[in-house]
């Protein structure tokens, strides 16, 4: 934020919530949320849960859905498309098992920089480096210029949008796999239980919810409950059709600027 001050000319909090409050400040808004967010991401983040996908959750989801041969994912929060890709390398890791199968994740975040790296699929050599070994780099990016570029195999099951977790669910819902990693640590209990019920809206009736690390559905919704397998995985129950909760936006941004 001290950029965004220095920048604006603007020096202090109160200055800030009166110029946002003008109502013509469209830019600045948004200047002010990609100055909030923590894009913090790798690939393969959290490894042991990967593991837990591609040995329990992915079967599983393999065994509901070997009539119509299509998996679709929601990775919530996906930043700069890390996450997105080690699913799709999950898939692509493994062609036998997956031929003939139509393999659908789409990624959401509010941060349009982060959207624009995601979308173009080219990391640096830092980034590239983070959560997987040179067998994989090689397999699935290629080096150019201007970094690793991924390659379409990886890409082309992979999809990208603006969209918050405190708007309405992505049309049409019905996803099989939804992963909302480290994002509903920034929102306090109210706006925490309404973006449940929206995840809960998005998820197949027979899917599968993964948080983050730090958060847990427990006490929190009757939306979700723990899976058997444990480990931030978390299975609907048969409350999707409540009316949504109204989320009060400009709240949810104050409180990331407290």
């Amino acid at each position: 934020m001290t950029g965004l001050f220095r920048e604006r000319g603007i020096s202090n909090l109160d200055q800030l919530a009166c110029l946002l409050g003008d109502g013509d400040q469209g830019e600045l808004a948004t200047q002010v949320v990609e100055a909030l967010l923590n894009n913090e991401t790798y690939f393969f983040r959290d490894h042991a849960y990967f593991s837990i996908l591609a040995d329990t959750v992915l079967p599983d989801i393999a065994s509901k859905r070997a009539g119509s041969k299509r998996i679709r994912i929601w990775s919530a929060g996906c930043s700069t498309g890390q996450e997105v890709l080690s699913l799709a390398m999950l898939f692509a890791g493994q062609p036998e098992r997956w031929a003939g199968w139509s393999i659908d994740i789409l990624g959401t975040d509010i941060s349009t920089k982060a959207l624009a790296v995601a979308n173009s699929g080219l990391y640096s050599q830092f980034e590239i480096q983070r959560g997987i070994g040179i067998g994989q780099m090689l397999q699935f990016f290629s080096e150019t210029p201007e970094g690793w570029q991924a390659n379409d195999t990886i890409r082309s099951m992979a999809r990208f949008k603006q969209a918050s977790v405190l708007g309405a669910p992505p049309h049409p819902g019905n996803f099989d796999l939804v992963l909302c990693r480290n994002v509903l640590l920034y929102f306090d209990p109210p706006t925490r239980r309404s973006v449940f019920a929206r995840l809960s809206q998005a998820t197949a009736a027979d899917g599968w919810l993964m948080l983050g690390a730090g958060e847990t559905v427990i006490g929190q919704t009757d939306f979700f409950v723990p899976a058997p397998c444990g480990a931030t995985l978390y299975h609907p129950v048969g409350t999707s059709h409540r009316p949504l909760p109204e989320i009060s936006v400009q709240p949810a941004l104050a409180r990331l600027a407290g």
